[in-house]
């Protein structure tokens, strides 16, 4: 008995040094137990070689007894395990990203080649921020909520005016009054449900902008002041956020893609510093025709649904320049500064 557990040990160790599978190993012990047996079995009782391996059978069909209880355990054991893996993973379906609602809503993208199952599904997923729910702000807002933009935020501090539905069509004759953010998130949510729209009443300072834009995907800024352009501007290009930035004032407009990050010029390479105040007139005392705001702002969207779902080519590097009083569109290429303040020491 010792011969054939030397045997064992032998064939066990040369298994593994030259890296045959235990389940191979374990065959060929099995086929030595076998051997032996039918030794027992075959040869006379006498024989010098069934003498060599004990004088009877019996150890030896205990032994594979017991290995067969340990082989079959371990097989039920096996079983069992796989069984209650597989009801667990049945227990807890895939939940399909799009319900048939959505599908059917987004079909028009969907069919698109640019688009596609693959862009759609990347609006879905992505968060966008949006600076201001004023006049840029509304038809920005208006068409994210619409293309199904996952997470929608915007942040206003203003409340709405009578001034303001001129062209703030996101608003309404009842909304005056009420803080813009909220009239912006029940117009949206009335529109396309299935989107997350996240309120910030507040005007966006030093104190919150990194912790808010590092949240978010892409910035679209809507805003009216330059003090706050400049804020969005530096935090996006420290958090390597793409910023679209748009602009109005009477019956012409601006948009582009600012993002270092991809080696385009950021918002202040273009606009080093604040023009005097008599050069950019804000829309109160300057005036802005109704509908141009919708244009931008649509421009604005578009760009933003570039950018997230890798359509076309966005507008970094360029500017749209739009005049609503001639019908007149030109574009501009933009160039960094190599002594940007802002962007030149992100690199």
């Amino acid at each position: 008995m010792l011969f054939v557990a030397l045997m064992a040990a032998g064939v066990w160790g040369l298994g593994a040094a030259f890296g045959v599978p235990q389940r191979a190993r374990w065959i060929m012990i099995a086929a030595l137990l076998v051997a032996v047996i039918v030794v027992h079995l075959v040869l006379p009782i006498a024989h010098p070689l069934r003498l060599g391996l004990g004088e009877t059978v019996a150890p030896w069909l205990l032994i594979m007894g017991i290995a067969g209880l340990v082989w079959g355990y371990r097989w039920v054991l096996d079983r069992l395990r796989t069984q209650a893996l597989v009801k667990e993973a049945a227990a807890v379906p895939d939940t399909p990203l799009f319900s048939e609602t959505e599908l059917t809503r987004y079909a028009r993208h969907i069919v698109m080649r640019e688009m596609g199952g693959a862009g759609q599904k990347a609006l879905k997923k992505a968060k966008i921020l949006v600076i201001g729910a004023g006049g840029l702000g509304s038809p920005v807002l208006q068409y994210l909520a619409a293309a199904g933009v996952g997470t929608i935020g915007v942040i206003d501090d203003d409340v709405v005016d009578n001034a303001n539905l001129q062209r703030q069509v996101i608003h309404g004759d009842d909304d005056i009054g009420a803080p813009k953010v909220f009239s912006a998130q029940a117009a949206m949510m009335a529109q396309n449900p299935f989107v997350n729209v996240r309120p910030y009443q507040r005007r966006l300072t030093d104190d919150i902008a990194a912790e808010l834009i590092a949240e978010y995907d892409l910035v679209l800024d809507g805003c009216d002041n330059f003090e706050t352009r400049y804020l969005v501007n530096k935090v996006c290009v420290e958090t390597q956020t793409p910023l679209i930035s748009g602009a109005l004032t009477q019956w012409e407009g601006q948009l582009s893609v600012f993002d270092p990050a991809e080696g385009a010029p950021c918002y202040q390479c273009i606009f080093p510093q604040a023009p005097a105040s008599e050069l950019a007139p804000s829309c109160s005392e300057a005036g802005v025709i109704g509908p141009l705001p919708g244009v931008v702002g649509s421009m604005m969207a578009i760009e933003a649904i570039k950018v997230i779902t890798g359509a076309g080519a966005p507008l970094r590097g360029e500017m749209v320049i739009y005049d609503g009083l001639y019908g007149e569109s030109r574009k501009i290429m933009l160039e960094r500064l190599v002594d940007c303040p802002i962007c030149s020491k992100s690199e």
